[in-house]
C-alpha cells in the first residue's frame, strides 16, 4: 500500500479498478476506518436506493409524456394493484399481483374487440419509480424501431402503466387484453449502486396463477447498464422465437448470444468450404 504524506487516508492498490466497475472496492482507510469521503458516498446510495423504494410514480406525468412521445390514439390505461398503500405493498407481495376491482372493469370496458393481439405492454411501478419514470420512453423508443424493422405485422395492446404492481400482475392484465404475449417493464429492487434499474419481463399466453418458470427476464436496463438499444434486441429476438415456438421461460433459449458462441469458420487454403471448429480452441 502507498500513501500521502500530507494525508491521513491510506490507499489501496485495487483502487485502479474502480474505473471498471460501480463494486466498492479499493477503498483505501483512514486509520482502521473507512475515509470520510467514501463512507458519505456509501450513506448517501443507501439514501438514493431507500427514495427510489418509497417515492410514488407520477403517472399523470408518466402518461402524458409516452402518449406525447408515440402520439398514441388513447391515453396509456391507468391501473391499480389491490394493494391499498406503500406499506401494504411491502408486506404483502401477493395482493400487488392482482389487479383491484376498478382496474378491472377499466380493462374490460377498453376491451373493443374480441380479437387477439400480439403483445400486451404494461409498466409497473415496482420497487422503484425512478427506474420506470427515467426509462420507460427510451426503452419502448428502441422496442418500437425494433418492430418497425420487422417483416411481420405485430398488433399491440393498449398500453398500460400499473401503480403499486408486482411482475405477475402482467399475466392477469395480458389475459384479459387478449394478449398472446406480455411485457412487464418494471422497476427493480435497487441496489446501491443501481436506484433505476428496469427488468423487463416476457410472458408467452399469460394467465393468473403462472410461476415464474414461465417468463423470460432482461434485467439492468439503465444507462449505467445494459442500454435501451441492446435491451430492446434481446427481448425482440425473444418475442419472435416465443411467438414461433408458443412458450416463453425455462423452455425458450434466449439467443441474443449465440453470435459470442458460434464456431468460427476456418480460414486458409487448407480450410475446407464451410469448414468450422469450436470457437474455445480457435486460433
Amino acid at each position: 500500500m502507498t500513501s500521502n504524506p500530507t494525508s491521513i487516508v491510506v490507499e489501496n492498490p485495487w483502487e485502479r479498478l474502480r474505473a471498471f466497475t460501480d463494486a466498492r472496492i479499493g477503498l483505501g482507510r483512514a486509520g482502521v476506518s473507512l475515509p470520510t469521503g467514501k463512507l458519505l458516498e456509501f450513506q448517501l446510495a443507501h439514501a438514493q436506493a431507500q427514495d427510489a423504494v418509497h417515492a410514488p410514480l407520477d403517472v399523470e406525468a408518466l402518461a402524458q409524456q409516452l402518449q406525447e412521445a408515440f402520439a398514441l390514439e388513447h391515453e396509456p390505461l391507468r391501473l391499480h394493484s389491490q394493494v391499498e398503500g406503500r406499506a401494504m405493498y411491502l408486506q404483502r407481495p401477493d395482493v400487488g399481483r392482482r389487479l383491484n376491482d376498478d382496474s378491472r372493469e377499466r380493462l374490460h370496458n377498453a376491451q373493443t374487440s374480441p380479437s387477439r393481439v400480439d403483445l400486451a405492454v404494461v409498466i409497473v411501478d415496482g420497487l422503484s419509480a425512478l427506474a420506470v419514470q427515467q426509462n420507460s420512453q427510451p426503452f419502448l423508443k428502441a422496442l418500437y424501431q425494433q418492430f418497425e424493422q420487422d417483416n411481420a405485422e405485430w398488433q399491440l395492446a393498449p398500453l398500460a402503466i400499473v401503480e403499486q404492481g408486482r411482475v405477475a400482475i402482467g399475466d392477469e392484465i395480458g389475459a384479459l387484453l387478449n394478449a398472446d404475449a406480455v411485457l412487464v417493464m418494471i422497476g427493480e429492487r435497487p441496489g446501491l449502486s443501481s436506484p433505476d434499474s428496469l427488468g423487463l419481463y416476457m410472458t408467452w399466453a399469460p394467465e393468473p396463477g403462472l410461476k415464474d418458470d414461465r417468463r423470460n427476464c432482461i434485467s439492468n436496463v439503465r444507462p449505467a447498464g445494459l442500454n435501451m438499444a441492446e435491451a430492446a434486441r434481446r427481448l425482440f429476438l425473444l418475442l419472435k422465437d416465443a411467438r414461433k415456438l408458443k412458450v416463453s421461460g425455462v423452455k425458450l433459449k434466449d439467443r441474443s448470444e449465440d453470435g459470442v458462441l458460434e464456431d468460427k469458420v476456418l480460414e486458409g487454403d487448407a480450410a475446407a468450404p464451410g469448414a468450422t471448429k469450436n470457437f474455445l480452441i480457435a486460433d
